[in-house]
């Protein structure tokens, strides 16, 4: 037994128990974030424009310390930046979800831009409008540096504005993801609906901009 202990690698055993070890602390870790992002959002959904919850009230609802919010989080910005890139991910795969659903590409465009939308209904609009008036971010300028995630969901537009003959998809699909958060950041400031008329009206104006073929010279 002693010559075989001897023979394994140094720092072998060692290596096993810290890295189980950091395993362990990784979950627990990954555990205290979520429940601070939980209690946080709840805090955030509750309170809407009216006021902005404490790091105290954050701590408390999610039953940890200070300590532990300071472990993960240098600040609440830093926290609200964590919400926002959280819900930037659920709205990229909410839209990319609902695309993938449709047959054609049309109805592709139009399931982003429904989906895109929809982030200023009912529910969501009160969480959304919450999370980035806590970030600061809920101006009449908001589509200036906005934190909603348009580059992003500029993306899924790539493969379909391409199928729909698009010369320059790229471009394309990032004019007209601007100018769709643009629309919906005016949704949220000015606390509207879309309507499914809008919806249509948004859809039109993407098609209408795709860049389907160079314009010759003097035409």
């Amino acid at each position: 037994m002693i010559e075989n202990y001897d023979s394994r690698p140094a720092g072998d055993i060692a290596s096993r128990i810290a890295a189980r070890t950091l395993a362990d602390r990784e979950a627990v870790y990954a555990g205290e974030v979520r429940r601070l992002l939980d209690a946080a959002l709840e805090l955030i959904r509750t309170a809407g424009t009216g006021a902005r919850p404490r790091v105290a009230d954050i701590v408390a609802a999610a039953g940890l310390s200070n300590d532990a919010f300071y472990r993960h989080f240098p600040s609440k910005d830093a926290l609200i930046a964590v919400l926002i890139e959280d819900g930037a991910d659920r709205l990229v795969s909410y839209v990319a979800h609902r695309m993938d659903k449709q047959d054609t590409p049309r109805d592709a465009v139009r399931a982003w831009v429904e989906g895109v939308l929809s982030q200023a209904a009912d529910e969501t609009a009160t969480t959304t409008r919450a999370v980035l008036w806590n970030a600061g971010a809920l101006t009449p300028a908001i589509d200036a540096g906005s934190p909603l995630p348009s580059g992003r969901l500029a993306l899924l537009l790539h493969r379909p504005f391409t199928e729909l003959g698009s010369v320059a998809p790229e471009f394309d699909a990032g004019l007209i993801a601007h100018a769709t958060v643009g629309r919906l950041s005016d949704y949220l400031w000015r606390r509207e609906e879309p309507t499914a008329a809008d919806v249509d009206r948004v859809t039109a104006f993407c098609l209408r901009a795709l860049t389907i073929r160079q314009d010759s010279a003097g035409r």
